[in-house]
């Protein structure tokens, strides 16, 4: 893509990643593949797992930008994903929405934990972020989604978030959340977010759970977690700032998955 076009229609960047039990106790990625922005490393693992970095090569996404990371985790793989520093939403030359879509599938006895960095939407940004999962029966899964509106002392970008996931087939989780400037009203009211900047949520999955569901209760200030149909938990937070929503997700994943 040309200088010119990718100024008038925005950048379109996909990386893979495919995570593969070796048969010999590891996890070995026969597909590993970067794409413009969207660069992809592998880091030293700990046992049977493997871990890769994603690396952002350039800024973005900007207004009319569309990124797609994708992973699939095959039958008893063991994969970590993380991110070398947080995702800034900016605005563009083109009008209209950057997208970015993250698309996970894990199959039975797999297990992928999705770690990245925070995603911040700067002011005159508008970011959708589609997640989608799939995961077999006996699959595990952590994945992080932390959202930041506004750089400091910035307005707030715009950013509709939604999150599906499928575990066996059958849909147990789908939410959307839409705030910012033109976002439905009530999105900074007190039963959204209650006039914090930072939003994050903990999707865990553990076959456990469909013997012994996870208690709903409430983690302190601005957090909570629920179980939801079938193996799986979701904790959702709010916080001023994106230092004290990382703790407050750190110490829910503790007690979720020791």
């Amino acid at each position: 893509m040309d200088g010119v076009t990718a100024a008038v229609t925005g950048v379109r960047a996909t990386a893979r990643m495919v995570a593969r039990d070796d048969g010999r106790g590891g996890t070995t990625l026969p597909v590993l593949e970067s794409d413009g922005p969207l660069a992809l490393r592998r880091t030293r693992g700990s046992g049977a797992e493997t871990r890769i970095m994603l690396v952002g090569a350039m800024s973005g996404p900007l207004g009319g930008d569309h990124f797609t990371v994708a992973a699939d985790v095959r039958e008893g793989a063991r994969l970590r994903v993380g991110s070398a520093a947080a995702t800034i939403a900016l605005p563009g030359q083109t009008k209209g929405e950057a997208r970015y879509d993250v698309r996970l599938t894990v199959a039975d006895g797999g297990e992928l934990r999705w770690l990245p960095e925070q995603l911040i939407c700067a002011g005159g940004s508008d970011l959708y972020v589609g997640t989608r999962i799939d995961l077999g029966a006996s699959a595990r899964l952590v994945l992080r989604e932390e959202q930041v509106l506004g750089r400091v002392g910035e307005e707030p970008g715009r950013l509709t978030s939604r999150l599906v996931l499928r575990v066996a087939g059958r849909t147990v989780l789908d939410q959307e959340l839409a705030c910012g400037p033109g976002a439905p009203g009530g999105w900074d009211g007190p039963a959204v977010l209650a006039g914090h900047r930072a939003v994050g949520q903990l999707l865990v999955v553990r076959p456990e759970f469909a013997d012994e569901p996870v208690s709903a209760q409430v983690l302190g200030e601005g957090a909570a977690v629920v179980p939801l149909a079938g193996p799986a938990a979701l904790v959702t937070a709010v916080a001023p700032d994106a230092l004290l929503l990382r703790r407050v997700l750190d110490a829910a994943l503790a007690a979720l998955d020791p």
